[in-house]
Parts: C-alpha cells; sequence; structure tokens
C-alpha cells in the first residue's frame, strides 16, 4: 500500500474521540491477496494478518485491530498475544445485537458474502442475518469509495433500504472497512443504526485496555512450538519475488 493509500484507511479516525494518551499506527500487509473473494484469499490473509501483527506486544504495541470485516489473523494472533486484539467482523454483528433484533450487512460484491457466511457460520446468528445485499460494484482496496461517491453512495443508500423495508433489518452493517467513507451519508439518511466496522473496533480496543480485558488464555491456547521465525523467512521470501499482493488489507494497533 502506498502511503496515500494508508490515509484513506486512517480517516475512519475522522470524528472518533480518544484519550490523550492513545494513538494509532497503520500498517500494510507484507504480502497477501489481491481481494478476500475466495477461500484462497481467506488462507492468505490469515497469514499475511498474523505475520504483520505477531511482534506488536514486543514492539510496546497495548492492543491489534484486523482492518478486515474477514477478521483474518485474529484468532492466531491471540494465539500468541497477550493484548487485546479485535477484528469488525464477529464484532460488528454482535454489536447489532445489542442495537436491534436482526441485520443486514451491505457488500460491494456478491464474492464476498462468503466471508460473511463464514462468521455467521462461527457465530451461529444465521437466523439473526434478515440477509446480505450487494450492490455489484467492483471493490478496491486501495482507492476505497474516492472518487465513486455519487454513483455508489445511492446505491447502498437503496441496497440498505431494501433490507429493512423488505427484509426486516433492523440495524444496517458495512460490509467492509473499505466502505468507511459511506458510512455519514447512510447514517444520516436510514431510519435505523449504521455499524461502521472500523471505527467499533478501535472503541472495543480502548475499552478492553481501560477494563483490563483480554482474550481467554482457555479459548485461545499459546502455541506449544511457536514457529515465528519461520513465519518472518516465508514473508521475506514473498517481498524477494516481487512483493505479491500489494492490495491486501493493513492491520491496525491502537498504542498507549
Amino acid at each position: 500500500m502506498s502511503v496515500d493509500n494508508l490515509r484513506l484507511r486512517e480517516q475512519q479516525l475522522v470524528g472518533l474521540q480518544f484519550g490523550d494518551d492513545i494513538r494509532f499506527e497503520y500498517r500494510a500487509v507484507r504480502a497477501g491477496p489481491l481481494n478476500y473473494a475466495s477461500h484462497h484469499d481467506f488462507a492468505l490473509a490469515d497469514v499475511a494478518n498474523f505475520e504483520a501483527g505477531c511482534r506488536a506486544q514486543d514492539e510496546g504495541f497495548d492492543a491489534v485491530c484486523i482492518d478486515t470485516m474477514s477478521d483474518s489473523g485474529v484468532a492466531a494472533l491471540r494465539s500468541v498475544l497477550d493484548i487485546p486484539v479485535f477484528g469488525p467482523g464477529k464484532a460488528s454483528m454482535l454489536m447489532a445485537l445489542t442495537l436491534g433484533d436482526r441485520f443486514s450487512i451491505l457488500a460491494m460484491a456478491s464474492r464476498w458474502k462468503p466471508l460473511y457466511k463464514k462468521a455467521l457460520d462461527e457465530l451461529g446468528l444465521h437466523h439473526k442475518c434478515a440477509s446480505v445485499r450487494a450492490i455489484e460494484v467492483p471493490p478496491d482496496n486501495q482507492g476505497l469509495l474516492s472518487g465513486k461517491e455519487d454513483d455508489v453512495f445511492p446505491l447502498l443508500e437503496a441496497a440498505a433500504r431494501q433490507a429493512i423495508e423488505s427484509d426486516g433489518a433492523e440495524v444496517i452493517i458495512l460490509g467492509s472497512t473499505t466502505m468507511h467513507q459511506s458510512h455519514a451519508y447512510l447514517a444520516a439518511r436510514l431510519p435505523v443504526p449504521v455499524i461502521n466496522p472500523g471505527p467499533l473496533s478501535y472503541k472495543l480496543a480502548e475499552a478492553a485496555m481501560a477494563l483490563k480485558l483480554r482474550h481467554s488464555r482457555v479459548g485461545y491456547p499459546r502455541p506449544m512450538h511457536p514457529r515465528l521465525d519461520m513465519l518472518r523467512t516465508m514473508f521475506d521470501a514473498a517481498e524477494a519475488a516481487g512483493r505479491l499482493g500489494q492490495g491486501a488489507a493493513p492491520g491496525q494497533a491502537p498504542r498507549r
């Protein structure tokens, strides 16, 4: 990712308030999939995000947020880190159920649907998902929605209204952190809460730090034989081979 690509991700912080002792550092993964549209991509993204954040605690960070609704790498990172690790995917679905009884997910393309199915399978929440509505616009993991607002925002609004009026959604979830630029537009026009996944994960990380909460070591046991050096070697080779997968989503880590 270029500096400009990362700045578009950093815009998720706009309008959010944090304590004076909290600052954020955004990082791109070193190698990964160009998009998150198949299980091939999910596997690569898990490894990519794991590698990007596996040494965060040693580097002095107090929490890690993964910037993709696939929650790629979250479980693996929790197995090696004692600091809070959050992904926006499952967190958004669970938060939606504190705001309403059923939710719908807005997606750029139907090819993302396996990503949501995976999370819904693991949470056992298919009965709470009213629908996944896709506008069938090719996603852009680097440029996001910049320059496409006039075309994309009305399509997202129309899909959201269908989800509310036809599917029975009481809460809307943006289906990707790459869609964050549409949040203010939709929140001002829709009659139900609209969850912006990335900022939600930041606030959950902040709350976990303040409350001194960590993931369960019973649920996420440490590896018996860590191979982080092997992981680094693998990614050194990937970078040397041409920086594969420049479009993969970055991880972010709030630091106190």
